[in-house]
């Protein structure tokens, strides 16, 4: 097949391009440039009319640093973030590049992490560079983990989804939210009871969120291998990235064994919680992807042991 010759045509130059593509010359500037003359329409003082709960920017998306003590002990992940804070009735409105900044600058300071005492720090200067009294954070990000094989001993990484909320009010008060969501093996037993063989299960997705003690000391305790453990534990089975025939027996035969609905699955994770003196309030669901159904089974659960008390 013989190649077509090539067309050669003129074209008009860059400048007349962009021209025929709606492109004017800039207009007569007549507004300050310095920063010092422009007007600051946010930090004007009036009364307006109410105070607000909540006003910042979300789905901010950057890198940020995983510290945990399951392997791998350090990785970096792509977090998306949350920060805010109260506008009072007195005050147009927020500097909304102060959020920016305060997130370079602990980037910068190699302190951005998911480490809650790195956190805190956030909040407090973040309160500070906004000159509010109030601050906070929340961040989603996906964790890696390794995960063996029970037989064969083979690794890969498995993966979870972490969450953090840091609230900071002055002079030093925080309230702190942790969450883990990830996926297990949930065996039906209802299915395995009326059977002759067999017994159909699915995957579930368990989702916890927890309120921690003020006094928390992530150093003696990794927030997220306890709760990936409270999920994983009370399940029919652990997921696996590698089985070989060995393994795949001995995942199998687990679940048999380890029949759960999604109602035992909250009771049981609500019980780990319960008992923990770290956690304050809990909140736990439970979502099975139904294999012989086309919907999904839920179950969830809320407690909160200050009211208990």
């Amino acid at each position: 097949m013989r190649q077509k010759d090539q067309v050669s045509r003129q074209l008009p130059d860059k400048e007349e391009r962009l021209r025929l593509f709606g492109s004017v010359k800039p207009g007569k500037k007549t507004k300050p440039v310095k920063k010092e003359d422009m007007a600051d329409l946010q930090n004007k003082q009036a009364d307006f009319l109410f105070k607000l709960d909540e006003v910042g920017i979300t789905n901010v998306k950057h890198p940020i640093q995983i510290n945990s003590e399951l392997t791998p002990n350090q990785q970096s992940s792509i977090g998306s973030f949350t920060f805010s804070s109260t506008v009072e009735q007195s005050s147009k409105g927020t500097n909304m590049s102060r959020f920016t900044e305060q997130l370079q600058d602990f980037h910068q300071r190699n302190l951005l992490s998911f480490d809650l005492v790195n956190l805190k720090l956030f909040t407090k200067e973040l309160a500070t560079r906004l000159k509010t009294p109030d601050a906070k954070l929340e961040i989603e990000a996906p964790w890696f983990f390794e995960r063996k094989g029970p037989s064969s001993g083979l690794a890969g990484l498995n993966h979870a989804d972490l969450k953090v909320s840091v609230s900071y009010t002055a002079p030093d008060q925080y309230e702190i939210r942790v969450g883990l969501t990830g996926s297990v093996t949930t065996l039906c037993p209802c299915s395995k009871e009326i059977s002759e063989y067999s017994a159909h299960n699915q995957r579930g997705e368990v989702k916890l969120e927890i309120e921690l003690v003020d006094n928390f000391d992530e150093s003696t305790i990794d927030w997220k291998a306890f709760l990936l453990e409270a999920a994983e534990s009370n399940a029919s089975a652990r997921l696996h990235p590698i089985l070989k025939r060995p393994d795949e027996k001995i995942v199998t035969e687990q679940a048999y064994e380890n029949p759960r609905f999604v109602e035992d699955m909250v009771r049981l994770v609500a019980a780990d919680l319960y008992e923990s003196d770290q956690v304050i309030a809990f909140f736990v669901r439970c979502q099975n992807h139904e294999s012989i159904h086309l919907h999904d089974a839920i179950a969830s659960i809320t407690i909160d042991k200050r009211v208990e008390h």
